[in-house]
């Protein structure tokens, strides 16, 4: 008997200490893989960055120019995204995950999923024929409704999740006390999961921020600044798509300069989300 004790121990060890190492190199390779892919673009992108290139407009072919419009255009419809999406996302998830019983949040819950999935191209087909045709040109506002529904199903799920983590018993202590179950749910759930919550806001606003498909059928470009809603605006998505498929070399050195401004953009807003979220929750 103790023999076979002693074997199982040493075959659940040997597997732990497997899958320990596993699990590490997997998580080596990832980060490996991410540290590279950040390298090249720093490599490739860093030469052409200077202030000029952050603050003028773009220009012909061995003008130089720079990528301000499209810093500017993007940081409001990511700006205009959120007002729309975030809300909304965090409604919803809050409704799934506290009141999400029934054939209705059964429904809700399953177009969520579903949007989750659904190709950023056919959103933008989706609000060119209801937004931008019915108005006649492209615009800001079009763009930011296209990320914003991009947005939604992610921060909802992602709500969901984090808010059906919170403890059972912090729930029932507040409804012990005498509190309104909506009070249970603004002053104790929702603080308790607002850690989580800001994480998956800002995935969400990581993952449309790379999106270029939608913003071509909706905000289009602009070569020069703008801060109309209802006019086409550059981003920088669209300026890298533009610069990348010339056929000019200094431009493909320029496209490769806007991702990695691109990349600091969104590091920098994680970074700052996660210091807000940490200082005060």
């Amino acid at each position: 008997m103790a023999v076979l004790l002693n074997r199982a121990n040493v075959r659940r060890r040997t597997t732990n200490v497997l899958m320990t190492a596993l699990t590490a190199a997997c998580a080596l390779f990832a980060v490996t893989m991410l540290l590279l892919i950040l390298g090249y673009i720093a490599f490739r992108g860093f030469g052409s960055l200077n202030l000029s290139f952050l603050v003028e407009t773009p220009k012909p072919v061995g003008e130089g120019g720079g990528i301000g419009n499209a810093i500017t255009g993007s940081l409001m419809l990511l700006g205009l995204a959120s007002v729309i999406g975030l809300p909304l996302g965090i409604s919803t998830g809050v409704f799934l995950a506290e009141f999400g019983e029934g054939r209705f949040a059964s429904i809700v819950r399953f177009v969520t999923d579903t949007l989750t999935g659904v190709p950023s191209i056919v959103v933008g087909v989706f609000v060119y024929t209801v937004v931008v045709l019915p108005m006649g040109n492209f615009s800001a506002l079009a763009g930011s409704i296209a990320l914003a529904i991009i947005m939604t199903p992610i921060v909802a799920r992602t709500t969901e999740e984090m808010i059906r983590l919170v403890p059972t018993s912090l729930r029932e202590g507040a409804l012990a006390l005498g509190a309104p179950q909506w009070r249970v749910t603004t002053g104790v759930v929702l603080p308790a999961a607002a850690s989580g919550i800001a994480t998956g806001a800002m995935l969400a606003v990581a993952r449309v921020s790379g999106e270029t498909a939608p913003l071509l059928f909706t905000a289009l470009n602009y070569r020069f600044f703008s801060h109309d809603l209802f006019q086409p605006i550059a981003s920088l998505t669209v300026q890298i798509y533009n610069y990348a498929i010339s056929p000019y070399e200094e431009w493909h050195a320029l496209a490769w300069a806007t991702t990695l401004v691109l990349m600091t953009l969104i590091l920098v807003i994680n970074i700052a989300v996660r210091f807000l979220t940490r200082k005060r929750f």
